[in-house]
């Protein structure tokens, strides 16, 4: 399976033969090789030319340029080998009709629910003070299927992540990550600081296995349209950010792997160092390929197969095949 390249440092990018060719601001050298490599993540200051992309388009290489806070910031996005007219005139429809949209635009909202759900329910197993949350969240579960407009609908969802992030303390217990409510652009502690990182992972994440598909990422249903970026990723994203990013959080903060020496302030906000970034990353790849039984499928599939397959449901949806029902987590 090709890997996804994480780059750190600030230094150059070149194509060299038939490798990816990196070289750091001290001089330090390294050979990618391409038919290994399946995206960048570049979150240092990285220096390319045109030679490099046209190289990166036809190895179907994604790049995915994150800020210095470690936000999402752009994507160099190759020529897409798998478009289709068929799919993208199917993706269209389904967003210009009310009806349509309104039904995927809840199931999103549904599995991002469930999968929340499931979080919480994992660690009331295990002795953590969560009910209050739990309830509050059936209730609000309660309304998704009545919703018959956007902004209510995500206002049901934003009310369910307010619920859901007020069982953090409870889950972790430890002073040094209290929540203290959301917060970013820029995130003003330790936990907004590793959602905000972890979330703009996931969505690069989905928008890279959306280019393996027939789908066009600019097109979303719970995530508006418009003409300033890409929707669909984030709507698939908001399934899976309760299982990938908020566990791997825990684990890391659990298990000691990220403390507060990994954080920096910088304009206002609080900064995960490149240390900390590290540690992250590597904990959200072994997650990533992290295999569970698929109970349609009956074989083992891991985390990043799961979104691939997720979006396959969706295509066949769209095509009139099979009605779309969102990935929901089992433990």
């Amino acid at each position: 399976m090709k890997k996804t390249l994480y780059i750190f440092s600030s230094g150059q990018l070149r194509r060299k033969d038939n490798t990816i060719f990196f070289m750091n601001e001290e001089g330090e050298q390294k050979y990618i090789p391409v038919e290994d490599t399946s995206e960048l993540m570049v979150f240092g200051e990285v220096d390319i030319n045109k030679r490099f992309l046209e190289f990166c388009s036809q190895k179907e290489i994604m790049i995915h340029y994150f800020n210095n806070y470690g936000y999402y910031s752009g994507t160099f996005y190759p020529r897409e080998h798998y478009n289709s007219g068929y799919m993208i005139l199917r993706q269209a429809g389904a967003y210009l009709d009310e009806t349509a949209r309104i039904q995927l635009a809840r199931q999103f909202v549904t599995g991002a629910a469930q999968n929340i759900r499931q979080v919480l329910k994992y660690y009331q197993n295990r002795d953590k003070d969560v009910a209050l949350q739990l309830a509050t969240i059936e209730e609000l579960r309660g309304k998704i299927g009545d919703t018959q407009e956007i902004p209510t609908l995500m206002a049901i969802e934003g009310n369910i992540r307010e619920q859901y992030y007020k069982a953090f303390d409870a889950i972790h217990g430890l002073k040094e990550f209290i929540f203290e409510g959301r917060s970013k652009r820029p995130p003003k502690n330790e936990m907004n600081t590793l959602i905000s990182f972890g979330n703009s992972i996931v969505y690069s994440t989905v928008l890279s296995e959306i280019y393996k598909t027939h789908l066009d990422p600019r097109i979303g249903y719970l995530h508006s349209t418009n003409f300033r970026r890409f929707s669909l990723n984030l709507d698939i994203a908001e399934i899976f950010k309760p299982i990938l990013v908020d566990r791997v959080i825990f684990t890391l903060i659990g298990k000691k792997m990220i403390s507060k020496k990994d954080f920096k302030k910088e304009s206002g906000g609080l900064l995960l160092k490149e240390s900390g970034r590290r540690v992250f990353v590597e904990e959200m790849e072994s997650r990533l390929k992290t295999t569970i039984t698929h109970r349609d499928i009956g074989s083992p599939v891991s985390y990043r197969r799961l979104i691939r397959l997720e979006l396959y449901k969706l295509e066949k949806h769209l095509m009139g095949e099979t009605a779309y029902e969102p990935f929901v987590s089992q433990w």
